[in-house]
């Protein structure tokens, strides 16, 4: 019986960043230390606004001649209208690539189809397990693999508590702690300039971030992206994306930590929409509800 999963994930589009200067161009633009793209093949990333917050999130492939962007579909010209901008007169190629040319994600076991472009670890949890690029149809004629849908990708990703712009959160509405990306090893503290740093090495530094992605599970079916989470009466967050899968029904939700605790330490329930929900923290994070709770 096949054990690996695999996903052709639609949802997701490619854009090349080529030619001599492309490391530079990067290394001063998104949060990741392309250094480190370049020793380990791949990065989770963000290009933030002036303000710090995230205007687009992605991963970053290390290819020869230069990288490849893995971004949400629906957005990849946008990005790519950004990195324009951005281009000035370095020596930089930028192409979004046609639909030839797909995301895969493999879990659950390790597969090695033939005609794979890349193929590395989701640098952001190696739990989430693999990430392939190659051409249309690159699993059809596996054995030894499960294909299922983007949902069935999606139920993996938010059970491994790992949040994804667009389906968890609004760009340039939260900052890369509120995604958790400082945790998911998309975001370098010592790399130096690039858009948006100031901020996010601020609150690194102060220990200021308020509100963080969390996992969120209810006996019944989870409502709507964007539904409040409550404790007792009083909101303190919001529902991301969220899933029926296994007999759960599960979600990610960005909540603000302080009323979270005291929620907890007050045996408060929580609700969203008329589900009564448990929160808990992923298994991978390194942050915690704090300690001390100041009264409202």
């Amino acid at each position: 019986m096949p054990t690996a999963k695999t996903a052709h994930l639609s949802d997701r589009s490619l854009i090349r960043v080529a030619g001599e200067e492309a490391h530079h161009f990067l290394q001063n633009l998104v949060t990741a230390d392309i250094e480190d793209t370049d020793a380990k093949g791949a990065s989770s990333a963000a290009l933030l606004t002036p303000q710090g917050k995230i205007l687009f999130d992605f991963l970053i492939y290390k290819v020869p001649g230069g990288y490849l962007l893995d971004a949400p579909a629906s957005i990849a010209g946008d990005l790519l209208k950004r990195l324009t901008f951005y281009r000035l007169r370095s020596k930089v190629e930028l192409d979004l690539l046609g639909d030839d040319t797909c995301v895969y994600a493999i879990w659950n076991g390790a597969v090695s189809p033939d005609g794979a472009l890349l193929h590395v670890t989701d640098p952001r949890l190696p739990d989430l397990g693999g990430r392939v690029v190659g051409p249309a149809g690159l699993f059809d004629a596996q054995t030894d693999s499960e294909a299922v849908s983007v949902e069935g990708y999606d139920a993996h990703r938010i059970a491994s508590g790992v949040p994804e712009g667009l389906k968890d959160y609004e760009y340039s509405d939260i900052f890369p702690h509120d995604a958790d990306l400082d945790q998911l090893g998309g975001v370098s503290f010592t790399k130096g300039c690039y858009v948006g740093q100031e901020v996010v090495s601020r609150v690194q530094h102060r220990g200021t971030a308020r509100k963080r992605f969390v996992l969120v599970e209810g006996a019944d079916a989870l409502p709507v992206k964007g539904t409040p989470v409550l404790a007792g009466d009083k909101a303190i967050g919001e529902l991301g994306s969220a899933i029926a899968a296994g007999g759960r029904n599960i979600g990610l939700a960005l909540l603000r930590l302080d009323k979270t605790a005291q929620a907890k330490d007050n045996g408060t329930p929580f609700h969203c929409g008329d589900t009564e929900i448990q929160v808990s923290i992923p298994g991978w994070a390194t942050f915690a509800l704090p300690e001390q709770v100041a009264a409202d």
